[in-house]
């Protein structure tokens, strides 16, 4: 009875640590995100760290920290200033993509009116012609209003001034740090928890850099794809369908709909629009047949849907910042419903015949 009592608290403890943690999430999210930057950067760059054995921590984590951050910062200047110029150029030309593309439509389903009259379709005609165009403008509108908004919520000079300095610390201190932790478990749990803290890294190292190199190769193959086929603005539809693609299904099918409108606009022909469906499904095909098997791994124990739920819900909830944690937790998440069903598995209400 009394180890029942202390189990109820220690649940209550951490029910309550939770919240609060949850709570403190959401009303600082707006300053949290340079710090979640700087921290996620130090996860990512502590196994270098710990490589380099003949220099001391702090040595190891100038030479690390200063040689990503080298590469980085020219690669973030070449291809950001290319990007924001290209995505410039494709709201400007939104609108007059989305009436051409209705004007397309409408033909198509002129011809079909023509050739089938029997179908009844002069309403669906009708409709396109007179609202498809219109219909559009407020969603071109509001994701202007979001990219804008976004660059503004989310100050761009405190992000590249406060996550290196924030980074270099947590590398710096990393064993410090996590062996802190680790000392305010008690000591009965200390198995148990380490074993837990071993899965979640294992799952979310897996999962976070195999997807990074997925997202990459993905982004560079669409991106190659549409520029041969000789798709206007198919570079950047490309790089977004790759850079969306940690989201399960969402990258290929956003940038699928972003090239068909694009191509049906530029072009309206047959063989142009099978050759953009043919870069779609052959990416489709090299991600699902080698690129995720082979770098993100089958056994890392986060199916897509929960992935693709954990991001979006991270994403409604907290923006940014909460798509960035929104992996680490639902990794937690299922590593502790893993080991809840492998407890009760082994209690008596599930033995009990």
């Amino acid at each position: 009875m009394k180890d029942q009592q202390v189990k109820n608290k220690r649940y209550l403890l951490i029910a309550v640590v939770g919240v609060v943690v949850c709570g403190f999430l959401y009303v600082l999210r707006s300053v949290l995100l340079p710090f979640v930057v700087g921290i996620a950067l130090a996860y990512f760059l502590n196994p270098f760290v710990q490589k380099m054995k003949k220099l001391s921590r702090t040595s190891a984590t100038v030479v690390v920290l200063g040689t990503f951050l080298l590469i980085l910062f020219p690669l973030l200047l070449l291809i950001g200033g290319a990007a924001v110029s290209q995505i410039g150029q494709f709201l400007a030309d939104l609108p007059q993509f989305i009436s051409s593309f209705g004007e397309k439509i409408t033909q198509w389903v002129h011809r079909l009116t023509v050739l089938a009259p029997s179908l009844g379709i002069e309403n669906v005609e009708q409709m396109l012609q007179g609202n498809i165009g219109e219909s559009f403008k407020p969603a071109a509108k509001v994701v202007k209003s979001v990219i804008q908004n976004g660059f503004a919520l989310v100050n761009v000079v405190s992000l590249l001034l406060i996550a290196p300095v924030v980074a270099f610390y947590m590398l710096r201190d990393w064993p410090d740090f996590v062996g802190k932790i680790y000392d305010l478990v008690p000591k009965r749990n200390k198995k148990i928890v380490k074993e837990f803290a071993e899965e979640v890294n294992r799952i979310i190292s897996g999962y976070l850099r195999g997807q990074f190199l997925v997202c990459v190769i993905l982004g560079t193959f669409y991106s190659c794809g549409l520029w041969l086929v000789n798709l206007h603005l198919g570079v950047l539809v490309g790089f977004l369908a790759g850079l969306i693609s940690f989201i399960p299904y969402v990258g290929s099918i956003s940038g699928f709909l972003m090239a068909m409108v694009l191509v049906v606009t530029q072009y309206g022909t047959l063989p142009k629009i099978l050759e953009v469906v043919a870069v779609f499904l052959i990416g489709q095909f090299i991600e699902g047949n080698f690129l995720t098997p082979k770098l993100v791994g089958e056994n890392i124990g986060l199916h897509p849907v929960w992935v693709m739920f954990a991001l979006l819900a991270g994403g409604v909830l907290l923006g940014l910042l909460g798509m960035i944690i929104a992996v680490p937790v639902a990794a937690c998440i299922g590593v502790m419903l893993k080991m809840a069903i492998k407890e009760y598995k082994k209690s008596p209400i599930y033995l009990q015949k």
